[in-house]
């Protein structure tokens, strides 16, 4: 039945749904995961690097983290192609507004345009939606710190701590049970690690496998954005008991 209503992305089945939408979402699915925890003094954003070949320089270049603006970050899982559209659509739109109005774009205000983008391509004929999913970690004199999960649909909301890409449904379950309200930062990166060790498929974690950043507040009161170096990511990892020292290993 599905397949006389999948070929557009402006079809209805009879039941209310739309395909396209929700092959995007498989698609999502299947991409590397990414985690989001909101603390009270900083937001942390966890992502599985995929390394598709040992020739690749990984370490020159991020998979899965991007700075939006100074205020703003976030984390990727799916199509790469499509993601990139969307980031540089993001960063427009977030120095257009410091141009207008010499102040940084407030974070649900960024993410609200952007998923307005994402929206029309579900809406208009000859389009496909947009295969990749966001966690947006950010903070604004109005609200504080903030972490936003978006789809393809272009829906979008707050959370405290949300997952996405492969197993999400697993990690979400084990951010619910072990997430707390007043959660330090030092906590949030613990717990983001811990889940991606329980839901990737690689069954020992290291810098190559992870990447790690923050938004956080400098002592000045300025928004600073953050990428935790290979070294101090694999520090991490053995303060926490998730990998084991290299002489183990071998």
């Amino acid at each position: 039945m599905s397949r006389r209503y999948d070929s557009r992305t402006t079809i209805f089945s009879p039941e209310g749904r739309l395909y396209q939408v929700e092959y995007a979402m498989e698609a999502i699915s299947n991409a590397g995961a990414a985690v989001g925890v909101l603390a009270k003094d900083g937001v942390v954003l966890a992502a599985e690097k995929r390394v598709t070949s040992k020739l690749l320089a990984a370490s020159k270049s991020t998979e899965k983290m991007y700075k939006i603006d100074d205020n703003v970050a976030c984390a990727v899982a799916g199509i790469m192609a499509d993601a990139n559209i969307l980031i540089n659509t993001a960063r427009l739109q977030a120095q257009r507004y410091t141009l207008a109005y010499q102040e940084a774009i407030p974070v649900e205000q960024l993410v609200q345009l952007l998923c307005d983008t994402k929206q029309g391509y579900t809406q208009f004929g000859g389009l496909r939606p947009f295969g990749v999913s966001f966690l947006f970690a950010g903070y604004d004199k109005n609200f504080g710190f903030q972490l936003y999960l978006s789809d393809p649909s272009g829906n979008y909301g707050g959370w405290k701590a949300g997952a996405i890409g492969a197993n999400s449904q697993a990690a979400q379950s084990m951010l619910k049970q072990d997430y707390k309200d007043d959660i330090t930062r030092e906590e949030a990166v613990q717990l983001a690690l811990k889940v991606l060790s329980k839901t990737m498929d690689s069954t020992s974690l290291s810098a190559e496998k992870l990447e790690l950043a923050e938004i956080v507040l400098t002592p000045t009161g300025e928004v600073k954005y953050q990428v935790c170096t290979a070294n101090a990511l694999n520090k991490l990892l053995l303060k926490h008991g998730i990998t084991q020292p290299a002489a183990d290993e071998s």
